[in-house]
């Protein structure tokens, strides 16, 4: 079921957007030369609206660069002053959210560390209550769209309404080409819930590496999302946190013009009504499915029975290794992704093994 908050489209606190909402700046604000002149260049790109920078920068150790601090604030302000666009930073506690709102910044943006906690959303919660402050979130580091979710309640019972997710993926359980896995069922799931929350991507904290920025940007904007916060340093080479993942003002420049901006609807009778009907041939064939998937639950209900009678086991690791792999090669012979089937079937087994379980320990 949809969750409907309150919550305002960006063009409410940005009346000048006419674009989706890029927002760049450095990972890290180092010195106030390297801010205004990051800021400057990116200030004559139109398509840029809001200037971004870190002033307290949550490490996984202690040791490396942890932020500039609270002077980098003074910096976001003079940046706002000399080129006339919002500011914002991240906030991790309450503190921060206090002295950022002091200094009038125009965005706020919870991290996906933050996130996680509702403990440190609640607090960040309070501090801004009752203001009409934007506040973005970040998912959490792990999957979670309920502790996502979450975020946004508490931040919206505290009476925000301008309100934006941040997608910068989810810490991977294994070895990844990009830094953090993308997991977009995840962003698909959000939309599903809060249709109305404005949602935009961290291609930077996603790739981790420049080379991958224009792919998940553009896979961004296919998936209908409403802009991109992207890191964009004057000289990457000498940045003190995360060189690897931002880029100059001039190359932001030509991958925003490489980028495909997606309709999300459009004006073509033709287009709508072909659409419609694939769309209902789609309906067609998921009720299919479904039967089907009853018949063959049916059957396994009937094997478990079978098995209880006999005293066999209901988990046979033999069968399983087995049925996968000749699933999986229909799978491939019928062009579909691997994957997908072996996803698909893992699934379909465990929850015939689990009623056949319940069947076995019924008396």
């Amino acid at each position: 079921m949809a969750l409907e908050l309150e919550i305002n489209p960006i063009k409410h606190w940005l009346p000048q957007i006419n674009n989706p909402l890029i927002i760049a700046g450095p990972c890290s604000l180092e010195t106030e030369e390297q801010a205004m002149d990051t800021a400057k260049q990116l200030a004559k790109d139109h398509r840029v609206f809001v200037y971004r920078g870190g002033v307290w920068k949550p490490r996984t150790r202690p040791g490396s660069f942890e932020g500039i601090g609270s002077i980098g604030l003074k910096w976001l302000q003079m940046v706002r002053e000399e080129t006339g666009m919002p500011v914002g930073t991240e906030v991790a506690n309450a503190q921060h959210a206090e002295e950022a709102l002091k200094a009038g910044l125009d965005v706020l943006w919870i991290g996906a560390r933050s996130t996680a906690s509702p403990f440190v959303v609640q607090e960040i919660a309070d501090v801004v209550r009752g203001t009409d402050a934007v506040v973005m979130v970040k998912n959490p580091v792990n999957p979670d769209v309920q502790l996502w979710v979450g975020a946004f309640e508490r931040l919206s019972q505290a009476g925000i309404k301008n309100l934006v997710a941040i997608h910068r993926g989810f810490t991977p359980f294994r070895e990844t080409e990009y830094r953090n896995y993308p997991n977009w069922k995840t962003v698909i799931e959000l939309r599903r819930i809060m249709p109305n929350l404005p949602i935009i991507c961290d291609p930077s904290h996603i790739g981790g590496k420049r080379e991958y920025l224009y792919d998940i940007s553009q896979k961004a904007f296919d998936m209908g999302m409403e802009g991109l916060m992207i890191e964009s340093h004057r000289d990457p080479s000498c940045a003190l946190s995360d060189k690897e993942q931002q880029l100059t003002p001039t190359d932001l420049a030509k991958l925003l013009d490489r980028l495909i901006i997606r309709n999300v609807k459009t004006d073509n009778k033709l287009f709508e009504n072909q659409l419609e009907l694939l769309r209902n041939r789609i309906d067609a064939l998921d009720r299919e499915l479904l039967e089907t998937l009853s018949s063959r639950m049916e059957i396994a209900r009937q094997i478990g029975q079978y098995k209880k009678e006999n005293n066999v086991t209901a988990f046979q690791v033999g069968r399983f290794a087995e049925l996968m792999e000749k699933r999986m090669k229909l799978g491939e012979s019928l062009n579909l992704d691997r994957n997908l089937v072996q996803l698909l079937f893992q699934h379909i087994h465990e929850d015939s093994v689990r009623m056949q379980t319940e069947i076995m320990d019924k008396e």
